[in-house]
C-alpha cells in the first residue's frame, strides 16, 4: 500500500521547555523520506493565542489544522503524520476518519500519555495532553474506537474518562504480546485502524530525543512488532508519529535508525524503509 507523508513540524501544542525542538525533529525524520511522496507544511513560529478557547496558542494550532486540510484534500493514499507534537494529530486523524467513510477505523494510541484531559481537567492548558479526549468530544471519532496502547501515567481525570467510556488500554508489559494489541482492537469492530505514535511509548533508553520520557516503556522492537501485527491484520487509514524532540545532532544521528524502522513498519508493515 502506498502513503504519502505530511510533515507537520509544529510545537505549539506543546508547553515543554524542548517544544521547539519538535521542530528539529520533524526536519531531521523528513530526510529520511522520499521526497516524492513527502509535503512540508507551513507552520507559523509565533506562538499564537488562546483566542477566548483556554487552550494555549490555540490561534496557530487552528491556522495548522486548516493549511493541513487543505494540504491532504488531493490526497488519495492514507496519510502518514510526521511531527511535531500530538496535537497535530487531531487534523490527521479528522482526515482519515473522512476518507473511511462509514467505515470508521479504530484509533490505536502508543503513547506514554493518554492525552485525554478535558479543557476543564488540564493541568497546563496545553493541546498536547487533549488531543485525544477532543477528538472524541467533538465527534470527530467515537471513543468506543479507540484502544490506547503503552499509555503508563495517566491523570485522575483521564483514568476516569477512560474507566467511564470503557477505553481498552493494553499496558507496556503487555505489548510484548502483539496478539493481546490485535485482539483488543478487533473487539472494537475494526477493520482498519488509524496509528498514532508517540516517541515516550518507548522506553527512555531506547531513545535520546524523548521530551517527556517516562521510566518503563516498550523496547523498540516490542513496539516494532506490534505495529506489523497491527499492520498485518488490518486496513491502515493512517498514521503518525509524535513528539520527536532531539537536543543536537548527534542525538539525531543516535535515534535515526530506530525512527526510520518506526516509520518503514507504519507505512510499510514487514518493511523497515519506506519505498522512495
Amino acid at each position: 500500500m502506498a502513503v504519502s507523508f505530511v510533515v507537520v513540524p509544529e510545537w505549539q501544542g506543546s508547553g515543554s521547555a524542548r517544544a521547539m525542538r519538535l521542530v528539529d525533529g520533524a526536519l531531521a525524520i523528513r530526510e529520511d523520506l522520499p521526497p516524492g511522496a513527502t509535503v512540508t507544511l507551513d507552520v507559523p513560529l509565533e506562538a499564537g493565542d488562546r483566542e477566548g478557547t483556554g487552550i494555549h496558542r490555540f490561534s496557530s494550532l487552528r491556522l495548522v489544522r486548516e493549511r493541513f486540510a487543505d494540504a491532504v484534500a488531493h490526497l488519495t493514499d492514507p496519510v502518514v503524520l510526521v511531527g511535531g507534537d500530538c496535537a497535530a494529530e487531531y487534523g490527521a486523524v479528522a482526515h482519515a476518519v473522512r476518507r473511511a467513510g462509514s467505515a470508521a477505523p479504530t484509533i490505536v494510541w502508543f503513547d506514554a500519555h493518554p492525552d485525554a484531559n478535558g479543557l476543564e481537567s488540564s493541568p497546563s492548558g496545553d493541546f498536547n495532553g487533549m488531543v485525544l479526549r477532543a477528538l472524541a468530544d467533538d465527534g470527530v471519532i467515537d471513543a468506543a474506537r479507540i484502544v490506547l496502547a503503552g499509555a503508563r501515567s495517566l491523570d485522575a481525570a483521564e483514568d476516569e474518562w477512560i474507566t467511564e467510556n470503557h477505553v481498552p488500554l493494553v499496558r507496556a508489559d503487555r505489548l510484548t504480546d502483539p496478539a493481546a494489541l490485535v485482539a483488543a482492537i478487533a473487539a472494537t469492530g475494526a477493520t482498519s485502524v488509524y496509528l498514532h505514535i508517540d516517541v515516550d511509548v518507548l522506553d527512555p533508553a531506547e531513545l535520546r530525543g524523548i521530551g517527556d520520557p517516562e521510566p518503563f516503556g516498550v523496547s523498540a522492537e516490542t513496539l516494532l512488532a506490534a505495529i506489523r501485527a497491527v499492520r498485518a491484520r488490518f486496513t491502515l487509514a493512517g498514521a503518525g508519529l509524535t513528539q520527536y524532540s532531539p537536543a543536537d545532532e548527534d542525538s539525531i544521528s543516535d535515534d535515526a535508525g530506530t525512527l526510520l524502522r518506526i516509520i518503514g513498519a507504519l507505512a510499510c508493515g514487514g518493511a523497515d524503509t519506506p519505498a522512495a
